[in-house]
């Protein structure tokens, strides 16, 4: 298949560059993606680059992580720090059979685990060269409400769009957000204000996240205040939130609420003290997709939308704030989903999803 062969040179040679002995971890999680990996394997080879194949089923790694005890977490953790330090570069390829995987997980053992893999995770993804996509399931288009074969089609054309054209076209978005002090959202549900004054602003077109399509940047720490209400479904380990709304006092969360009930969600922003502070503020920008999935490789990438994350902030963009959790949350502002408009220093920037300023016009949707 052409579209396959297509996404296989855009990972090897567009996100990871793999060059002549370069180590490559590919680990997949079902034999549908057997043709991907192959065509994977090949396009590595050519590049001169060692692929290994890891296959991790994700039913069987439930029933290790739903029994964890220490001995588990200690064994995670070395195999996880040999494959840091062994590889140079890691394509992480999932496959979803269940949004519910984790849900009878142990909390306190689970956040011991990432805990003790933190510092390894730090490393692959700071100073190894990664890219993580799903392969498309019957269960991802069942949720997009469409056949499989529709699905498919969808996931392999927004996979491979033309991210060098991408890139060129978030240039003046990072230039305009590098130069911004003062942010506000506005939304059904929504008023919300923080300052990015002084933070780096990173284009995502393909390198790290396949399908891809953002610009992020990260609140000063302390600077967050009001209200924001997301309109898309926000799952984590195991469950599924909708309608969470969180209010801010000074950069913290000081209310968590959600259709679910308050009880369950407060509990995951008390993981730590930084789970109730703000890592991430990103516009989604990818003009395929335009509506939500509940996968969030998919969904924080959606036109005329922005996710504005609790948890812990990318070391490239480094707000000082650090959690074991860094959760995606999205709102999406387009008028077929209520509106919204993003300021920045007081001038409107985007309004409903379009962007009003001449030089971000290439971004529209």
């Amino acid at each position: 298949m052409e579209r396959v062969k297509k996404l296989s040179e855009t990972i090897v040679n567009h996100s990871l560059q793999v060059k002549k002995g370069d180590k490559v971890l590919i680990t997949y999680q079902s034999n549908e993606c057997n043709y991907f990996i192959k065509t994977l394997i090949k396009e590595i080879l050519v590049q001169g680059g060692i692929p290994t194949v890891k296959y991790l089923d994700p039913e069987f790694e439930n029933i290790i992580k739903e029994n964890l005890n220490d001995n588990i977490i200690e064994n995670k953790k070395n195999i996880f720090k040999f494959e840091v330090e062994e590889y140079d570069c890691f394509i992480q390829i999932r496959y979803t059979t269940s949004d519910y995987y984790d849900k009878n997980v142990d909390r306190d053992l689970n956040n011991k685990l990432k805990e003790e893999l933190s510092p390894f995770k730090d490393i692959e993804i700071n100073q190894r060269r990664w890219i993580l996509l799903n392969y498309p399931s019957y269960v991802d288009a069942y949720k997009a409400k469409t056949s499989y074969e529709s699905f498919f089609n969808f996931a392999f054309d927004t996979m491979t769009v033309d991210y060098d054209k991408m890139h060129k076209s978030m240039l003046p978005l990072k230039k305009l957000m590098e130069n911004t002090d003062k942010v506000r959202i506005t939304a059904p549900g929504t008023d919300i204000t923080f300052s990015i004054k002084g933070l780096p602003a990173i284009i995502c077109s393909g390198e790290a996240n396949i399908p891809d399509g953002e610009v992020f940047t990260a609140p000063i720490k302390d600077s967050v205040n009001g209200t924001i209400t997301y309109n898309t479904p926000s799952p984590y380990n195991g469950n599924i939130f909708h309608d969470v709304s969180l209010t801010f006092k000074d950069g913290k969360i000081i209310k968590a609420t959600s259709r679910e009930g308050d009880d369950e969600i407060n509990k995951i922003f008390d993981t730590d003290e930084g789970s109730r502070y703000i890592g991430e503020f990103s516009l989604g920008l990818n003009p395929m997709i335009m509506h939500p999935i509940g996968d969030i490789l998919y969904d924080e990438k959606i036109a005329g939308s922005i996710h504005f994350t609790p948890g812990s902030a990318y070391k490239e963009c480094y707000n000082g704030n650090d959690s074991n959790i860094h959760w995606d949350m999205v709102l999406i502002q387009r008028s077929d989903y209520g509106g919204g408009n993003i300021y920045f220093d007081d001038k409107l920037i985007r309004e409903n999803g379009i962007f009003v300023l001449d030089e971000l016009k290439d971004l529209n949707y």
